[in-house]
């Protein structure tokens, strides 16, 4: 079983395994067709596409950030639809890193299923080791029987406020500095960070090949943030609830697991201007 990364290698002896389902998860923020268009030039044999914006998430209500988490019958019914069960394995892969592949990796986690695992290197790796290329997006797989059980593993915002003057949070924000920091906003209305959050920019986590950094690197760069807290007391944030799960997932790869997200993250905070923000 994988529940954390899959190399190219290990995916190819699996890929057409029927018990193996992988996801395509490519997106961008500012461009809502560049995933599925991607997918219909290109993807890795058997892959179903999996839309950031509808299927990993629920509409927006302007309260409740800009990715709020599908509720949890509607994520079940379309995974049984794309022939997930609870032996499957889950493949999730994309072309940034496994940043919007960590979203899927974190909602089956949520959900209670641990075979799932992000493509190491993403769509990129798979072709440069040779990994085959198809245009054939008809799905053609059973109805899965999927049940969940879901973990404790979120906090939402008002825990974040009861806690946030008892000084016993430990905040990760994934984001990049000049928007941790309330520079160069350009995503949401309001800049900054919520008080006392730490930074971590998400893509500190992976090398020059853009593959995740060993464990002892990526144990010792979270140690140097988070000191003693233990990792259980970690929460995770950023824009939208998306690539905070990047650095969670880099922490479970640190062997420093079951810290926690904050799905709605900055863009729900702000949703409401009663809450603090902070740009030191």
């Amino acid at each position: 079983m994988h529940n954390k990364l899959i190399q190219s290698s290990e995916l190819q002896l699996i890929v057409d395994e029927p018990d193996t389902v992988i996801f395509d998860c490519r997106h961008e923020i500012n461009n809502p067709e560049y995933g599925v268009t991607s997918y219909r030039k290109g993807h890795i044999p058997n892959a179903i596409f999996a839309c950031v914006d509808n299927d990993l998430s629920k509409e927006p209500n302007g309260v409740n950030g800009r990715h709020p988490l599908p509720d949890t019958h509607v994520l079940c019914d379309w995974l049984n639809k794309c022939g997930v069960t609870n032996t499957t394995q889950v493949v999730a892969y994309d072309d940034s890193g496994g940043v919007y592949a960590s979203r899927l990796w974190w909602l089956l986690k949520w959900l209670g299923h641990d075979a799932v695992a992000v493509l190491d290197g993403g769509i990129q790796d798979w072709e440069d080791t040779s990994g085959e290329i198809d245009t054939n997006t008809s799905q053609g797989r059973l109805k899965g029987k999927f049940k969940i059980n879901p973990k404790d593993i979120l906090v939402d915002t008002r825990f974040i406020m009861k806690e946030l003057y008892r000084h016993n949070l430990m905040i990760i924000d994934a984001r990049a500095n000049d928007r941790f920091l309330g520079l160069n906003e350009t995503i949401d209305p309001v800049a900054g960070h919520i008080p006392g959050a730490v930074n971590r920019f998400f893509r500190n986590n992976l090398n020059q090949a853009g593959k995740f950094l060993g464990e002892k690197e990526l144990k010792a760069s979270f140690r140097h943030i988070i000191g003693s807290t233990p990792s259980h007391e970690v929460i995770h944030q950023c824009g939208s609830g998306v690539t905070a799960c990047h650095n969670l997932l880099a922490m479970e790869l640190a062997g420093l697991k079951n810290s926690k997200l904050y799905p709605g993250s900055w863009s729900e905070w702000i949703s409401d201007p009663r809450r603090p923000i902070s740009t030191d």
